[in-house]
C-alpha cells in the first residue's frame, strides 16, 4: 500500500497542505478555543425555566458557574461566557414581561429584578478585567460632545412677524398712534429715546422708514443700540392626506424687527398708554401643539390691538398669538411676575434648545417676556416622570411650583417606592435660580395640586395621598392634605435647608382631594371635591403658627369640580365645573343652562352662610368648562371650552372662551369665543397682568427690560442637580474617578473636572456652535455652548460610566457611557461596545420592544469578542497573487494527484 503522506512529501507538499486546495482529512483539527454557549452541540434551557432561575438567582452573571473545555484557555472566554449568560437571562426578562398570562405581581418582580440587572451588567463590566479585549458597557468613539449646552448671552432679538409682503407697501400694526420709549443703560447712565411715529409726517410708514426713523433717535441719544429687520417666514407648511404629506404654497415674505443690542448696553421699552394683558395657554389643533394668547383687556388706555395677519382663529381683542416649544406637552398653571414677565408650569416630553431629560418626562418652569419669547427655562430633572400642578409667586419675586414625581429626584433622598408619584416643591429666587426642593411621601401614591406662599414665611402645598402622610394618619380612599414648609440660611451666602413643619390630612372614607388653595393674611381657604361634594376648609394659625380648622362649608354635590379659590374684599370666591343647579348657596344670579356650566361662587370670610352670599352660573345649553381662573380687581377671568354640544367626540370641534364677569351681580363685563387650529382650542391656564398690553405688541416688543441672557450655571440652564454624577476610568487601567456636580458648576469647571478625572487623557473643550437661521426659536437664542471630549495627543483616552439610578449626569449631559479613545492601531486591544443603556426599562410596549432589540444586538457584540479571542485572529489576511513557490508546490501536487488517480 502507498503512503500517501510520504508519497505527498516527495513533492513538497504535507498531508496538513491537502485541506488548502479543496481535498478533506479524516484527521480532525486540532480545538483551539472552548466550546462557547450559543454553540449548536449545547441544549439551550427553555425560556420559562431562564426566567424562573434569574428571579431565583441573588445574581445573573456568576463567572465560577461555568466550565471551559480547553485546558489552559484565557480566562477571558469564562468571563465572556458569563456576561453571555446575563445578557441571555435579561432578554428572557425582557421577552417575559409582556406575555398574555403575566400578572401585575409577576410583571413587577420581573421589572425589578431586570433593573437590578442591568446595573449588574453594569458593574460586571466596569470591573471583570479582560485581558485580551476591552468591553464597555456604552459606546466607542474618538470623540464625544454634550447635547446638553449653555446659551452666550444674545445681544441680537427678532420679534415675531409685524409685516408680510411687499417692503414697500405701509405696515398696518403701525398706522394710527404710536408712541413709546427706549431706555438704553450705558456706563455713563440710563439715556431715553422718546419715538412718537407721528414725526414722520406724511412719510409712508414702511417697514424700513419706521426703522430708519427709530435708528434716528437712537443715534440722536449717542447709542449703540439699533433696530433693523428680518425674514422670518418660519418652516413650510403641509398638511397630511392620508399617509402622503402635502407642502402648502408658501405664504408671502414674512417680517420681524431685529434689536441688535451690544453687551454694554441694556434696552428697556415702555409706553405711556397700557391696558391690563389676559394670557390664554391652549392646546390647538389635532397634532396637540400649544400656544400662549395674549388679550388686551377693555377699560384701558392702549389703543385696540389690531388684527395681525397669518395668526388663527382672532377675534377682536387678541393682542399675539405665540406658539410653545414643541417638546411642551401641557401647562396647567401660569403666573404673572411683579415685572410683567409671564411664568408657566409645563409638562416636557423634550426640553427647548435640545436640551436632554434625565427621564421620559419632566417638569420645566418658563419664563416668558410680555412679547412671548422665552427667555429662562428651568428643569426640575426628574430621573423618571414628574408633572407640574401649581404655581405661586410671592411678593418678593420667589417662584414656588408643586407637583409629583415617579422614581428619583434629590441624589441621595431616600425614595419610599420609586414607581410610586410623591408630592413635591421647588422654589425659585426671583431670577430662576433654585433655593430648595422637598419631596414628601406617602408609602401610597401622593400629590402636590396647589401651593402658597405665606405671610409668615412659610409655603403652604395642599394636596392629596392614598395613605398617611408623614406626621399624619390616613382616612380611607384619597385624603385632601395641607403641608407647611419653612426654609432657613445659616448665613445670607449659605444654601437653604427646608423642612416640613405643619401637616394636616382630611377627608372621608371616600376619595378626596384638594383642587385650590390660596392664603390671605393669616387665612389658608383650600377647596376640593371630598366623597363627590364641594367642600371648602378655613384654617387660622394656632399659638405655635400651626394651621389649625376653623370653619367647614358644604356647597352640594359637586357633579364636577373645582378649579379655584380666590380672596377679594374680605369674601371668598370659588370657581369650577358642575351639572349641579342647586349648589347649596342661597342668592343665585344667573340660573343653571343644562348640562355642565362653570360656576362661580361668594361666600363669607369664614364661611358661615349668609344673605350676601352669591352663586352666578356661566354657559349654554352644551357643556361648558373652567381649566383656570384668575381673581383681578375683584373682577373673575375664566377659560376653557365653550358650550360643547352633549355627545361630542373627541375629534369633534371645540372653542376656546375667555370671560370677566362681576362675581356680586354675575354680570359678564367681557367676553370672547374663537375657534383654534384644525376647529380645536382648549384652553389650559390663564393669567393677568396689570398694565401688560400697549401698543409695542405691534412691533412684537416687550414692556420692560428686554432678557439678553440667564445664568451659566449647568443646574439652572440643564436638568442636572447638585449631587448628580458621572465616572472616568482611564484606558490605561488607572482607577476610576468620580465627577460630581456642583451647583455653582458651568462648562468652564465641568471640562476642568473631568480631565483631572481622566488622569489627563481627555482633552475637554467648550465650543459654540454655528449661528442658527431658520425658526425664530433658533434666531433668538444665544449660540449654544457645549462640550467637546477627544482623547489627549499621545494618550489611550477614558471610559465614562454612568452614574447610579436617579443621580446620572451622563443622561442630563446628552452623553453616552462609552469609551472616548483614538482610532486603533493594529497591535492595539481590541474594544468591543455593548450599547447598552442603563436606562433600559420594561415600563411599555415600545420600550420593551426596543430593550430586546438592544440586548440581542449586545448578545452578538459578545460572539464578536469570542472570534476577536481565537488564535491568530489579529493576524492581517493573506491577500494578493500566490508566490512563485506556493504556484510550483501546487503544481507538483496535481501531478501527484493525477498519478494517484491514473
Amino acid at each position: 500500500m502507498i503512503n500517501n503522506s510520504y508519497l505527498l512529501g516527495l513533492y513538497g507538499v504535507s498531508a496538513g497542505d491537502m485541506s488548502t486546495f479543496g481535498v478533506t482529512s479524516s484527521v480532525k483539527p486540532a480545538k483551539t478555543q472552548p466550546t462557547p454557549p450559543w454553540d449548536v452541540s449545547i441544549k439551550a434551557s427553555k425560556p420559562d425555566s431562564v426566567v424562573r432561575a434569574a428571579l431565583a438567582a441573588r445574581q445573573l452573571i456568576s463567572v465560577d458557574s461555568g466550565r471551559l473545555d480547553l485546558p489552559g484557555a484565557s480566562s477571558d472566554y469564562r468571563k465572556l461566557f458569563a456576561l453571555y449568560q446575563g445578557l441571555t437571562s435579561l432578554t428572557a426578562l425582557a421577552t417575559r414581561v409582556d406575555q398574555s398570562g403575566v400578572g401585575e405581581g409577576e410583571a413587577a418582580r420581573i421589572r425589578q429584578r431586570f433593573a437590578s440587572g442591568i446595573s449588574e451588567v453594569g458593574d460586571y463590566l466596569r470591573t471583570a478585567g479582560f485581558d485580551d479585549i476591552r468591553l464597555v458597557q456604552g459606546v466607542s468613539s474618538t470623540t464625544a460632545k454634550t447635547s446638553a449646552g449653555v446659551p452666550r448671552d444674545a445681544t441680537r432679538i427678532v420679534t415675531r412677524p409685524v409685516h408680510d409682503g411687499d417692503l414697500a407697501s405701509s405696515v398696518p400694526n403701525l398706522e394710527g398712534p404710536v408712541v413709546f420709549d427706549i431706555t438704553i443703560g450705558t456706563v455713563g447712565g440710563d439715556v431715553t429715546a422718546p419715538i412718537d411715529l407721528a414725526g414722520m409726517g406724511a412719510q409712508t410708514r414702511t417697514l424700513d422708514n419706521v426703522i430708519t426713523f427709530i435708528n434716528d433717535k437712537l443715534t440722536d441719544a449717542g447709542v449703540a443700540t439699533r433696530l433693523g429687520r428680518e425674514k422670518v417666514n418660519g418652516a413650510p407648511r403641509t398638511i397630511q392626506l392620508g399617509a402622503k404629506t402635502i407642502t402648502l404654497p408658501a405664504r408671502a415674505d414674512q417680517w420681524g424687527l431685529v434689536l441688535q443690542g451690544t453687551s454694554a448696553e441694556s434696552v428697556r421699552f415702555t409706553a405711556p398708554q397700557t391696558s391690563d394683558a389676559v394670557y390664554v395657554v391652549q392646546a390647538a389643533g389635532v397634532g396637540g401643539g400649544n400656544e400662549l394668547l395674549k388679550f388686551q383687556s377693555d377699560g384701558g388706555a392702549a389703543p385696540e390691538p389690531l388684527q395681525p395677519f397669518g395668526q388663527t382663529g382672532w377675534v377682536a381683542g387678541r393682542a399675539s398669538q405665540t406658539a410653545l416649544p414643541k417638546g411642551v406637552e401641557t401647562v396647567r398653571a401660569s403666573a404673572v411676575g411683579a415685572d410683567g414677565s409671564l411664568w408657566i408650569v409645563a409638562d416636557i416630553e423634550a426640553a427647548p434648545g435640545s436640551q436632554p431629560l434625565k427621564g421620559e418626562r419632566d417638569v420645566a418652569l418658563m419664563k416668558l417676556d410680555p412679547a412671548g419669547r422665552i427667555v429662562a427655562t428651568r428643569m426640575l430633572g426628574a430621573s423618571d416622570e414628574a408633572s407640574g400642578y401649581a404655581i405661586a409667586i410671592a411678593a418678593d419675586g420667589r417662584v414656588a411650583v408643586a407637583g409629583s414625581v415617579t422614581g428619583d429626584l434629590e441624589p441621595g433622598a431616600r425614595v419610599v417606592d420609586a414607581n410610586l408619584s410623591d408630592s413635591f416643591v421647588t422654589v425659585f429666587d426671583g431670577a430662576g435660580e433654585e433655593l430648595w426642593t422637598q419631596r414628601r411621601g406617602a408609602r401610597a401614591a401622593d400629590e402636590a395640586t396647589a401651593v402658597s406662599f405665606g405671610t409668615d414665611g412659610r409655603v403652604y402645598v395642599a394636596g392629596r395621598s392614598r395613605s398617611a402622610m408623614p406626621g399624619a394618619s390616613g382616612l380611607g380612599g384619597w385624603d385632601g392634605y395641607l403641608q407647611g414648609f419653612s426654609a432657613t440660611q445659616v448665613h445670607s451666602l449659605a444654601p437653604f435647608t427646608a423642612s416640613a413643619v405643619s401637616i394636616n390630612q382630611f377627608g372621608t372614607v371616600g376619595d378626596d382631594s384638594v383642587k385650590a388653595m390660596t392664603v390671605e393674611g393669616s387665612s389658608i381657604y383650600t377647596a376640593g371635591v371630598e366623597s363627590g361634594r364641594v367642600v371648602v376648609r378655613h384654617y387660622t394659625p394656632g399659638g405655635d403658627g400651626t394651621p389649625s380648622l376653623s370653619a367647614v362649608r358644604d356647597l352640594g354635590a359637586a357633579s364636577g369640580d373645582v378649579t379655584g379659590i380666590a380672596v377679594a374684599d374680605g369674601r371668598v370666591i370659588l370657581t369650577g365645573t358642575t351639572r349641579n343647579p342647586a349648589l347649596d348657596i342661597a342668592t343665585m344670579n344667573t340660573a343653571h343652562s343644562g348640562s355642565s356650566d362653570a360656576y362661580v361662587a361668594v361666600l363669607g370670610a369664614d364661611l358661615s352662610p349668609a344673605a350676601a352670599d352669591r352663586l352666578t352660573y356661566v354657559g349654554g345649553a352644551g357643556d361648558d368648562s373652567v381649566a383656570d381662573v384668575k381673581v383681578h380687581g375683584g373682577k373673575v377671568w375664566i377659560t376653557g371650552i365653550a358650550d360643547r354640544p352633549v355627545g361630542a367626540q373627541e375629534d369633534d370641534p371645540r372653542q376656546g372662551y375667555l370671560t370677566r364677569l362681576d362675581p356680586l351681580t354675575g354680570a359678564v363685563e367681557w367676553t370672547r369665543t374663537w375657534a383654534g387650529v384644525d376647529q380645536q382650542a382648549s384652553p389650559l391656564s390663564l393669567a393677568v397682568a396689570s398694565g401688560g398690553a400697549s401698543v409695542l405688541d405691534r412691533l412684537g416688543l416687550p414692556q420692560g427690560l428686554v432678557s439678553m441672557g440667564d445664568s451659566k450655571t449647568l443646574t439652572a440652564a440643564t436638568a442636572l442637580r447638585p449631587g448628580d454624577r458621572f465616572y472616568v476610568s482611564p484606558a490605561d487601567g488607572s482607577r476610576r474617578r468620580a465627577v460630581t456636580i456642583d451647583a455653582d458648576d458651568t462648562l468652564q469647571t465641568l471640562a476642568r473636572k473631568i480631565e483631572q478625572a481622566s488622569s489627563g487623557q481627555l482633552k475637554v473643550t467648550v465650543v459654540t456652535d454655528a449661528l442658527k437661521t431658520g425658526e425664530l426659536e433658533d434666531m433668538n437664542s444665544g449660540r449654544m455652548q457645549r462640550l467637546s471630549i477627544v482623547p489627549r495627543d499621545g494618550r489611550a483616552g477614558a471610559i465614562l460610566t454612568s452614574g447610579e439610578t436617579g443621580r446620572d449626569a451622563l443622561a442630563a449631559l446628552g452623553l453616552s457611557p462609552g469609551i472616548v479613545s483614538p482610532t486603533p492601531k493594529a497591535g492595539d486591544l481590541k474594544t468591543f461596545a455593548m450599547a447598552l443603556p442603563p436606562t433600559l426599562s420594561l415600563t411599555g410596549a415600545d420600550q420593551i420592544k426596543s430593550t430586546v432589540e438592544a440586548l440581542r444586538a449586545a448578545v452578538r457584540v459578545v460572539r464578536d469578542a469570542y472570534k476577536a479571542l481565537a488564535p491568530g485572529a489579529s493576524k492581517p489576511a493573506i491577500t494578493g497573487a500566490a508566490p512563485a513557490y506556493l504556484t510550483a508546490q501546487l503544481a507538483n501536487y496535481q501531478a501527484a494527484l493525477a498519478r494517484l488517480t491514473a
